[in-house]
């Protein structure tokens, strides 16, 4: 997903998305370890996601501070 994708949804939205990646993330390091994954990449851009997922969840907690 792109970081525009996370930015149009809303903190609750966010926070299940994160959930539902991180359990793409934990069945991509179950497929590699039994030797069922293909594409390796793919474990990447699900830490990608994650990571920018995080990071606009952290913008929204900072603009409800201000």
């Amino acid at each position: 997903m792109k970081v525009n994708q996370f930015g149009e949804m809303s903190a609750p939205q966010l926070q299940d998305k994160v959930k539902e990646l991180k359990a793409e993330l934990f069945t991509l390091r179950f497929q590699l370890a039994t030797g069922q994954l293909q594409n390796t990449m793919a474990i990447q851009g699900v830490k990608r996601d994650i990571a920018r997922a995080k990071t606009v969840l952290r913008q929204l907690e900072l603009k409800a501070q201000a």
